[in-house]
């Protein structure tokens, strides 16, 4: 069961919209998961100089919903990188938008060296400069078979003149 996309345009009142990103390429809604969860893989908001995308925690998840590559660390990460990739290219970014990440380690003692070196090994690959902002965070994660799992923003400029500012 899929669910309805939503658009909530900006009122007359408000420059805001807002919504659900997706990229059904790479993943499934949430709500089409083998046991159904409640969440967007993303969320836009449009104000009226820039965009923010956030993307909810993803982990190697493929298109049917599965885990992709249990116990294996290094392929988790390139899959959740794939997927993170896919969601900000549905909404026109890339990885030289996003400002910040929170990374999730099933076991940061254990994994931390190893997910550090594959993330470096990433960003070099997306030869991003400046970094994004981070935070490596130990958690138990939603399935038992997934050892990673990583939030982002992306803030993305608006083109044309801002209506509120004029630049």
């Amino acid at each position: 069961m899929s669910r309805p996309v939503v658009d909530h345009p900006p009122s007359a009142a408000s420059s805001l919209s807002q919504h659900a990103i997706t990229s059904p390429n790479v993943l499934c809604e949430a709500y089409d998961y083998p046991i159904p969860s409640s969440f967007s893989r993303g969320m836009r908001v449009d104000l009226p100089c820039a965009s923010i995308i956030y993307i909810s925690g993803t982990a190697s998840v493929d298109e049917h919903g599965n885990t992709a590559h249990p116990g294996d660390l290094a392929a988790q990460v390139r899959r959740t990188y794939r997927n993170i990739t896919e969601l900000l290219r549905s909404e026109g970014a890339t990885w030289h938008h996003v400002v910040r990440t929170t990374c999730y380690l099933r076991d940061i003692g254990r994994d931390y060296d190893e997910f550090n070196r594959l993330r470096t090994e990433f960003y070099r690959e997306q030869r991003l400069d400046p970094l994004p902002a981070s935070t490596g965070i130990e958690a138990h994660l939603c399935r038992e078979d997934l050892l990673v799992e990583i939030e982002a923003i992306a803030m993305v400029p608006r083109s044309g003149a801002c209506p509120e500012c004029g630049k």
